[in-house]
């Protein structure tokens, strides 16, 4: 066995380097990250960047409930990150990546507190990581979340050259009876909607096929309905809606039920958080388009129905209030976006109908 091994392989010696995995760019993209990463921390983080896990005290927080309620999610964003490895750009899709999740939690009327992430990759380049990394810290600065630690996997053969996954794990708190679950909803409501700055983190399967299949476009061709080229058109990032929710339940007002506007559109989401006896009429052309839908319609002759269920359509987050409260709702939110009546509840059953 041994005469064998030695004939093989000679006098070489193989190192984990030599197998596709590199221990010292993992340990420079940390070095590289760590500074930005701790300017996220409130006073409530009790461990460094490097730790086994990651220790937050709750109990400076949970003084100011009566009885709070743990909020989790998951998220990732997708083969965005192929946009962004064709652009060579990837300061957005770690934002991108903060607010699909945190977008999926506020909806619950719950506030983030901490983000953990998990970047995997074919092979490590720490300065794509810090790149990555620095849309999250941004937008957790934005929105008081301390990104706690991570999770930097380099798998060679496991991604094709140059590709990245990326997820997120989101924790936040709500007080119980203060939880939105959608179940006060009732016929006569009023659908808001608010706007979106593109795709945000889904759909991009179906956009790629259309732009660079079908339409044979190059991620900086320019097309005359688009402001930006294909590629930062796609890019664009998805809007955290965390200060916008916030701003509306800090002055009491009453929102009976949050949709964030994700992977199955208009269509799949809002039937999420109606409850028995209720359906949604939803009002086409009641809110500004945004072109790089038009043009994706167009370019595949994709079937409307199909579009309303694949991307957001303009519409990134849906508030359902009584119509008593709509005016209030976008009297709060007139410095932060725009806000529209998109639609009404209507008597039926958890679907939404296009009118």
């Amino acid at each position: 066995m041994g005469k064998w091994v030695e004939e093989k392989v000679g006098m070489s010696k193989i190192d984990y380097k030599s197998a596709g995995v590199n221990i010292d760019a993992g340990n420079e993209a940390v070095a590289r990250i760590k500074d930005n990463v701790k300017s996220t921390f409130t006073e409530n983080v009790l461990t460094e960047l490097g730790s086994f896990g990651s220790l937050f005290e709750l109990k400076p927080i949970l003084e100011e409930y009566e009885n709070p309620v743990l909020v989790q999610s998951i998220d990732g964003v997708g083969t965005k990150t192929i946009i962004a490895r064709m652009m060579g750009k990837y300061d957005t899709i770690g934002i991108d990546l903060l607010s699909a999740c945190a977008n999926d939690i506020i909806v619950m009327g719950a506030r983030p507190l901490t983000f953990l992430d998990y970047i995997a990759n074919d092979k490590l380049k720490p300065e794509i990581v810090e790149e990555i990394v620095s849309g999250m810290v941004k937008t957790c600065k934005e929105t008081g979340v301390s990104l706690m630690g991570g999770e930097t996997a380099e798998m060679p053969d496991t991604y094709l050259p140059g590709e990245h996954d990326l997820v997120g794990v989101i924790t936040g708190v709500v007080e119980k009876d203060k939880i939105i679950t959608g179940d006060t909803i009732q016929p006569g409501d009023v659908v808001l909607g608010l706007p979106s700055s593109g795709l945000h983190t889904n759909g991009y399967s179906l956009a790629r096929k259309l732009f660079f299949d079908a339409g044979e476009f190059d991620v900086n061709d320019t097309i005359p309905e688009l402001e930006k080229t294909v590629g930062l058109t796609l890019l664009e990032t998805h809007i955290n809606y965390t200060n916008h929710v916030f701003s509306v339940l800090n002055q009491n007002i009453n929102i009976k039920g949050v949709a964030h506007i994700t992977g199955g559109g208009l269509l799949e989401n809002i039937p999420r958080i109606l409850p028995d006896g209720c359906c949604v009429e939803i009002r086409k052309g009641s809110w500004p388009a945004i072109p790089v839908f038009n043009v994706m319609k167009s370019i595949g002759n994709v079937d409307e129905e199909e579009m309303y269920r694949t991307f957001n359509m303009g519409i990134g987050i849906v508030f359902i209030v009584d119509p008593n409260d709509k005016d209030s709702v976008k009297d709060v939110l007139k410095i932060l976006t725009n806000v529209y009546e998109i639609g009404s509840v209507v008597s039926g059953e958890k679907h939404v109908i296009l009118k």
